[in-house]
């Protein structure tokens, strides 16, 4: 009998951190008929204040998989999400056919964004031959995130890349499980080669609220004139233009979209990336953004709200469901930022549920982060607001 892909998610809120894996752990075992899975993935809640134990438990019941993970202020785990209180996410999956490899980066350890290919190749332990998939964990302190993708992309650009920043209470307080072993610094990853394809796909859940406009000058992340005008009356004139509702969003969930392209006439939902606007100078009237904006680049004013947010992931999804011509999906992994759960929605489980619905009621495992990684315009971002989702299948 030929060993097929098989995935399984479990989630547990016992307030003991051993009875949680236990009882999870219990559960994936019988999803998978008592067969050892070849990777055990693993979110815990921070409210855990014992997760240095966490692999040893989990070498317990599952012996010779790879275990990769990290803990979070909320974890996702079988449909369903759990914020601000104990939990434990185990999504497991039994891999024939799949080489799984995993390996840990403190910041000294990544090369130059330019190095050799080689180079790279060397500190991923992976050529780009080997058509890998990456997933991704970070500590947000320690590790500069953006240079790794930068430098992930240039190595292997038709590798898809998905995860998150741990969001953690502090410096020094972020843990990320990798085998037999717990990191507080740096980042790990997770390679697939083989009879496995990873379909990445990220929802950032923004509308805008203006037309697309050049940025006229600019230095850094100081945006200084928007079509030859300044920030500050580009922002006065739009805000008179909106819905009661909307002024009232706009005060407090105003973003920015900067173009992932600019070799375009017209841009629609997906290609922009939103970033934070940190404020506007109050002498010049310049605007301040939460990243490098170049001269030339086109921009939208974008808003964010609960209703913005399931419409855009609900999109998302649907349009994800029918790029899906390559297979059925086997499971998944959500990476969602705090920003989104039940503090936005005022309910649990709304991305879970929504993926459920509009692409397949598959195991669907993931945690709550800092930010989740994922691509835009085959770019790879950190998303701030946004949700990420790794959708597993096999390869045909």
């Amino acid at each position: 009998m030929d060993v097929v892909m098989k995935w399984s998610s479990a989630i547990d809120t016992s307030p003991l951190l051993e009875t949680a894996i236990d009882q999870a752990a219990s559960q994936i075992l019988a999803d998978l008929d008592d067969q050892q899975p070849d990777l055990v993935i693993a979110f815990t809640s921070g409210r855990y204040a014992d997760c240095h134990h966490v692999p040893e438990l989990l070498s317990e019941t599952f012996p010779t998989a790879c275990v990769f993970g990290c803990a979070a202020p909320g974890v996702i785990g079988a449909g369903r999400e759990v914020e601000d209180r104990p939990a434990v996410s185990l999504t497991a999956a039994i891999l024939p056919g799949v080489r799984i490899l995993s390996h840990h980066l403190d910041a000294g350890d990544v090369p130059s964004i330019y190095a050799q290919t080689r180079i790279w190749e060397d500190a991923v332990r992976m050529t780009a031959a080997q058509q890998p998939s990456f997933v991704v964990l970070s500590d947000p302190f320690s590790f500069d995130i953006e240079t790794y993708l930068r430098g992930l992309d240039r190595t292997y650009p038709l590798a898809p890349k998905v995860g998150a920043l741990a969001a953690a209470q502090g410096a020094h307080s972020t843990s990320l499980y990798l085998n037999n072993h717990v990191y507080h610094s740096g980042a790990i990853t997770l390679s697939l080669t083989g009879d496995i394809e990873l379909d990445p796909v990220v929802a950032q859940g923004c509308r805008p609220i203006a037309d697309p406009m050049f940025v006229t000058a600019s230095r850094d992340n100081l945006v200084l004139d928007l079509d030859g005008k300044l920030p500050r009356d580009v922002l006065a004139e739009v805000f008179e233009r909106l819905t009661p509702q909307d002024r009232e969003i706009f005060t407090r969930s105003l973003l920015l979209g900067v173009a992932t392209r600019t070799d375009v006439s017209q841009y629609g939902p997906g290609d922009f990336l939103i970033r934070s606007i940190l404020g506007v100078d109050p002498e010049s009237g310049a605007l301040w953004a939460n990243m490098h904006v170049p001269v030339k680049s086109v921009v939208q004013l974008h808003l964010r709200d609960a209703p913005t947010s399931a419409y855009d992931l609900e999109r998302t999804l649907t349009r994800a469901r029918s790029a899906n011509a390559h297979g059925p999906a086997a499971g998944a992994l959500l990476f969602s930022s705090t920003a989104r759960g039940a503090n936005l929605y005022g309910e649990a489980d709304h991305d879970s549920n929504a993926f459920r619905r509009l692409v397949a009621d598959v195991a669907l495992g993931g945690c709550f982060c800092s930010g989740g990684i994922g691509p835009v315009d085959s770019t790879s971002y950190v998303h701030g607001f946004g949700s990420a989702f790794a959708v597993f299948r096999r390869r045909l």
